[in-house]
């Protein structure tokens, strides 16, 4: 990126991940321009498009199993819509969230949010939410109950650390559920889409949710965001789902290009390998720095955990040209595009080592 002044910029923030697939992609600025000439940008949810159409069948290819998909416009939306048809499925209300966890700023969502500088007094919803320990495979029996509609998680706290689950818990999370009769919601706004390694978050885990969440990179950048139900646990009815613009032209031209683009460009194994790449990195040039506390990677998920606020670190990166934003209460984080080359990461790594000493 580039200022006004002409100054460049790493951008390793990527309007919190949602340029995951670089900024102006142009397989998605071409689908963008060609609904463009059609001149049809508002439709009602009620009528099919052909961009609609080839929205659903594109994610088919890369979502495991039988689903239904609703579309919609932000993360928030939705964590909403999820939590909604849980609570219909399963006819109960208690919902099990984490510590750590953030869906979102809107009412169901920021309930399900665990910081309480976030929820402040807004979080009183008539649903009783109650948060459970982060990683603890062992504790988790103790808060899911008869009374519980779903458990709503992600694999890896972005807003809370970048702290990545451990296989194990995330199983442990699924076996619970099942047993109780609960729904499992995976919250894969920020981690899913290639993110971490695989299509989606919860195929790195060997677990199948019975509702996820999608939004961010699915649309290049263009806002638009996804809720996939199992067959079986779609109990909506007509009335009790709505968005003006779930599923624009624009959006689903925009989701069917970046499908392309994460398949033919094979972005999940990119991903993969360039965030091996920057842990090493990071663990080379940040090694016996007293700040730092903590390396934690997860795909192109990358949290450095400080023993202080980041805030002068964060400024001091972008003084030397390299964009990253704040997870947690200490922790640098960078969410860098599929695209980003070796030599970013070390450009990346010597600026945060100058910016720590």
């Amino acid at each position: 990126m580039w200022d006004d002044k002409g100054r460049r910029y790493l951008d390793l923030h990527a309007g919190h991940g949602a340029a995951f697939l670089g900024h102006a992609n142009p397989k998605i600025i071409a689908a963008i321009r060609e609904v463009l000439a059609s001149g049809l940008l508002a439709v009602a949810a009620s009528f099919s498009t052909p961009w609609r159409e080839k929205a659903a069948e594109s994610i088919g290819r890369i979502t495991p199993g039988r689903w239904i998909m609703y579309m919609l416009n932000t993360g928030t939306e939705a964590v909403e819509l999820a939590l909604k048809i849980a609570i219909k499925a399963t006819g109960r209300r208690k919902i099990v969230a984490f510590k750590g966890s953030f869906h979102g700023r809107t009412l169901g969502s920021l309930s399900v949010t665990w910081n309480p500088a976030y929820r402040g007094v807004f979080a009183a919803n008539g649903y009783p939410v109650v948060f459970a320990p982060y990683n603890d495979p062992y504790s988790i029996d103790n808060y899911v109950d008869d009374d519980t509609a779903a458990v709503i998680m992600e694999t890896v706290l972005g807003e809370g650390g970048v702290v990545p689950a451990a296989k194990e818990f995330v199983q442990a999370v699924r076996k619970v559920t099942r047993e109780r009769g609960a729904l499992l919601i995976i919250d894969d706004v920020q981690a899913g889409f290639g993110r971490i390694g695989c299509a989606w978050s919860w195929i790195c885990y060997g677990v199948e949710p019975d509702v996820f969440t999608a939004g961010k990179s699915i649309g290049g950048g263009v806002p638009v965001s996804l809720v996939m139900v199992k067959h079986e646990f779609n109990a909506l009815e007509r009335s009790e789902y709505g968005s003006t613009h779930g599923g624009n032209p624009l959006a689903s031209a925009a989701v069917a290009a970046a499908v392309e683009v994460l398949i033919n460009d094979r972005v999940p194994e990119k991903a993969s390998r360039m965030g091996t790449i920057f842990e090493e990195e990071l663990k080379s040039k940040l090694e016996g720095k007293r700040l730092v506390r903590d390396i934690r990677v997860k795909g192109l998920m990358v949290g450095v955990e400080l023993r202080k606020p980041p805030g002068p670190a964060l400024k001091c990166l972008q003084d030397n040209g390299i964009l990253a934003l704040k997870a947690g209460a200490t922790t640098v984080r960078f969410l860098p595009p599929y695209i980003i080359e070796e030599s970013d990461v070390e450009e990346a790594a010597d600026a945060l080592a100058k910016c720590i000493e």
